[in-house]
């Protein structure tokens, strides 16, 4: 059944795939210009079940009538209180209504947790809310847009009458069933039309129309004077104004041809091979399904974590809403490659830092969940703690302790702030990074290489305990795994070990080399990249090779250590070079480092010589990514962590 020999049917079905799939995607998606939250709309409170329950009633409502062809219409939702409508632009076609209307009712409540919402687009506009408002013309809230490139006009011609083709348009709207009107006028001296257009809600009558528009004809000398394009846009009328016409087409899309059916008893017979056409590629879809999922099941690997029950770990996004104030840009603590940081409350009081992931992020629904499986899954006192994670339409959240100290490299390398991290704390700190180290390569169920080790990616709490971050470029090892191969070198240089530099191979020695170097740092108070020597600037490995080889390694010693146990901190430093040696198989595992670094009683091995780069191969603190020659497939799961700043 599964053999895949009826190749004639296969390949009609990708035939009928495809065309199904250009036809999807072909859809025009709806152009956003800006959306209210509970603004002048209703009440301030938060939207319970029941409430969201009665909404999403509503919000399907508006999309089924926009689907009948209704342009505008308005709603209450089953005598519960909550009243909305949309309006559809009056020159756009019926089906771009209808895919704005029903894109604007999938988006407004992920972005809009509380009773009343208002969300503007190019074609339709779209509101709710709990206060009835129907029939009562509003111009607040309203925005000014405009277009910053190439939008200002001569001083001596400012608007080119933008202002008197507004007025008239507004006089012409009135006298129309649709409350829509567009023109132009010519503009003197050579400089061609102007386009406007003007709308208002049809549950206004027209003279509520003219004062609304005539509201907003004034706001155009506050805001828009000596623009060639702009738009106002409020609940109950909007306007627009440009230098190109501003009316589309309302044509109707055009569909997949039918079948042409044929006169009399050809007739029946086209529609009876139509339905045996159809049921035919219904038929090979779910055995194609089924084969597939056979076949996926069979070779499917053995899986070394099973997926645990994360429920508990889920957050309703109105609560992260309102830990984060809206994600108020004061609540901003910065933006990675998948999206913003922002620093939130929860009710209990506990402090957070929540990613949220952009629209447009490359992070998919997959990545999302086994990124919250693999980070839950990892609990350490010397890791970032995820706390959880949210899902609601579009937006994918998630939630981390909140670490006030921010990272390492901000007190080791400032001048200043060095002086607070005496040795017991730098202690502490290098003892807690290899104690999660450990944990990644061997205590814990899956084995993980972070690859991106560095100052800035080790946080620290209220109490100086480090928490390793950023797992973004991690690699997940079965448990009998050892090295694997890439051909896409990511990371930062100085701190990546040499043979990953040049040819890809990444293992356990890998972080092992990265935190070699971060005891150096620690130990000296210099970055990897460079260490000032008078007027000479020098490789910090080369720098600690050239001391110790001298038996001058106190040099390397942070001078407001001076007054510590320098036993300890030698011992340190000899761990240190013994990670960051050329050969993968001269450094020790963590399991060895660990002991080295916690007791006095272990003889230490001689150090040979480290990776030999020059000044010109260290970038600072620059992270790389660059493609080298063969690729070797290995099983890994990217993972994105949180780095608060």
């Amino acid at each position: 059944m599964c053999s895949f020999q009826h190749s004639r049917a296969f390949f009609f079905l990708s035939i009928v795939v495809f065309a199904l799939t250009s036809y999807i995607n072909s859809q025009p998606e709806p152009i956003y210009n800006y959306h209210y939250c509970s603004v002048g709309l209703g009440s301030l409170e938060q939207a319970n079940d029941d409430y969201l329950s009665n909404l999403t009633v509503l919000l399907d409502s508006l999309s089924s009538k926009a689907s009948q062809n209704y342009s505008f219409y308005k709603a209450i939702s089953n005598n519960t209180g909550i009243y909305g409508l949309f309006l559809c632009r009056g020159d756009v076609s019926q089906y771009t209504c209808q895919i704005c209307v029903s894109y604007v009712s999938n988006y407004i409540k992920t972005r809009c947790p509380g009773k009343s919402a208002i969300a503007w687009y190019n074609e339709c506009m779209l509101r709710y809310s709990d206060i009835n408002s129907f029939g009562v013309p509003q111009t607040e809230p309203h925005v000014f847009m405009w277009n910053a490139q190439n939008n200002i006009t001569a001083p001596e011609e400012p608007n080119f009458g933008a202002l008197g083709l507004m007025n008239n348009l507004r006089d012409k709207v009135l006298a129309t069933e649709m409350l829509f009107k567009a023109g132009n006028m010519s503009v003197g001296n050579g400089n061609g039309f102007r386009y406007g257009l003007v709308q208002c809600t049809r549950d206004i009558n027209s003279t509520q129309c003219g004062n609304c528009l005539q509201i907003l004809i004034e706001k155009v000398q506050d805001c828009c004077q000596g623009r060639t394009e702009f738009r106002i846009i409020s609940p109950s009328c909007f306007l627009r104004y440009a230098n190109y016409s501003l009316i589309q087409e309302a044509s109707a899309p055009v569909l997949p041809p039918l079948p042409s059916p044929l006169p009399g008893k050809g007739n029946e017979r086209n529609l009876t091979q139509i339905a045996i056409i159809v049921t035919t590629v219904i038929i090979l879809i779910l055995v194609v399904s089924l084969c597939i999922f056979l076949k996926v099941r069979k070779r499917k690997p053995k899986d070394y974590f099973q997926e645990l029950n994360v429920k508990s770990l889920q957050f309703d996004f109105g609560t992260i809403i309102i830990a984060t104030n809206n994600f108020s840009e004061a609540n901003k603590l910065g933006k990675g490659g998948f999206g913003a940081v922002y620093k939130g409350k929860l009710s209990n009081g506990q402090e957070t830092a929540v990613k949220r992931l952009s629209m447009n992020s490359r992070q998919g629904d997959l990545e999302f969940k086994n990124e919250v499986l693999l980070v839950a899954k990892l609990q350490h006192r010397n890791l970032i703690r995820l706390l959880g994670f949210c899902i609601e339409g579009n937006e994918r959240l998630l939630i981390y302790e909140f670490v006030p100290n921010i990272s390492l490299d901000h007190f080791i390398f400032d001048p200043t702030k060095r002086a607070q991290l005496g040795w017991e704390r730098r202690y502490q700190i290098i003892r807690g990074i290899a104690r999660g180290i450990l944990y990644l390569h061997e205590d814990s169920r899956l084995r993980i290489i972070h690859r991106d080790l560095k100052a800035s990616n080790i946080l620290l709490d209220a109490e100086m305990t480090p928490k390793i971050s950023d797992f973004g470029m991690a690699k997940l090892f079965v448990p009998d795994q050892t090295e694997g191969s890439t051909n896409r070198i990511v990371g930062t240089y100085g701190y990546m070990a040499p043979e990953y530099v040049m040819t890809g191979q990444f293992s356990v020695k890998s972080d092992v080399f990265s935190f070699g170097v971060l005891i150096l740092e620690i130990v000296s108070g210099r970055k990897i990249t460079c260490v000032h020597n008078g007027e000479d600037r020098e490789y910090l490995l080369s720098y600690a090779w050239k001391n110790w080889m001298e038996g001058t390694a106190t040099n390397l010693i942070d001078p407001t250590l001076r007054d510590s146990q320098i036993t300890e901190i030698m011992r340190c430093i000899h761990t240190g070079l013994l990670c960051v040696q050329k050969q993968p198989v001269a450094r020790p595992n963590m399991t060895p480092i660990v002991a080295m670094i916690n007791s006095d009683s272990i003889t230490l091995p001689v150090p040979t010589q480290p990776a030999d780069f020059t000044q010109s191969d260290v970038v600072s603190d620059t992270p790389l990514q660059q493609d080298i020659g063969s690729h070797v497939t290995t099983y890994e799961l990217s993972i994105t962590e949180l780095y608060p700043r």
